[in-house]
């Protein structure tokens, strides 16, 4: 089965960690699983899931502290927007508000449905993937307005010294030796400014069409996610 995504199971019950494990292996997640939040923290770094499950009551450091960390300090900067849903036994309405406060994205109390925790992993996802292909969008617009522009300063930039290459060439006297050497190396500072700026457009053409195809794998990803829990759910409404 094809992998569609890493989700971090952090919890220091067992049979939490193997029952999350089983169910989310058979949807296509690739699990990784941590009994406390020190562990926790490690795996984060190491694998960068795509969702983190996160136990609120844990070892030594609990799920909040393990948020806070993950959102504020600077060795997880380029992780920090992993979605985090908090699980907690206690439920208290100023626990939620904390959860919430600290950069938790969404928050289950315990005993919970598997369904309806099939539901917010694909609510989660959905917010992730969105927002994730409207940065992409957004870049793309980005880079076809750079483009745009390049390619108008490229058409002006490049008449004056056609013009002016022209011109010169046209009252060259073929046997002045000077007058052709001249030519020549105006010619040649002329054409390396025209290469270096074909070059300019030729990256940023290639950067266009790399964020295209990056969007297009981001849309399947969540159409794929959203199918596999939408059959899972069904089966499990059957047993």
């Amino acid at each position: 089965m094809e992998l569609i995504g890493k989700i971090l199971i952090v919890d220091d019950e067992k049979m939490t960690l193997d029952f999350f494990d089983i169910t989310l292996s058979k949807l296509g997640f690739e699990v990784i699983k941590a009994v406390s939040g020190e562990e926790a923290l490690d795996k984060i770094k190491l694998y960068s899931p795509d969702l983190i499950l996160l136990d609120n009551i844990l070892p030594s450091i609990s799920g909040i502290e393990v948020t806070q960390k993950i959102r504020n300090d600077k060795k997880y900067k380029n992780i920090k927007d992993i979605p985090i849903i908090m699980f907690s036994a206690i439920g208290e309405p100023n626990e939620k508000v904390l959860s919430f406060e600290v950069g938790v994205d969404d928050y289950i109390t315990k005993p919970f449905n598997f369904s309806e925790v099939l539901a917010r992993i694909r609510s989660v996802f959905r917010h992730k993937k969105l927002a994730e292909q409207i940065l992409l969008r957004e870049k793309k617009l980005a880079v076809l307005e750079s483009l745009n522009n390049n390619l108008i300063a490229f058409t002006k930039h490049i008449k004056k010294p056609l013009t002016e290459l022209n011109d010169v060439a046209n009252g060259i006297d073929i046997n002045d030796k000077y007058q052709i050497q001249k030519f020549m190396k105006k010619f040649e500072i002329d054409y390396n400014e025209m290469l270096a700026l074909l070059n300019s457009l030729e990256d940023e053409i290639m950067e266009l069409q790399k964020n295209g195809d990056k969007c297009k794998e981001e849309d399947l990803f969540l159409y794929n996610l959203e199918d596999r829990i939408s059959k899972y759910i069904k089966a499990e409404n059957k047993l």
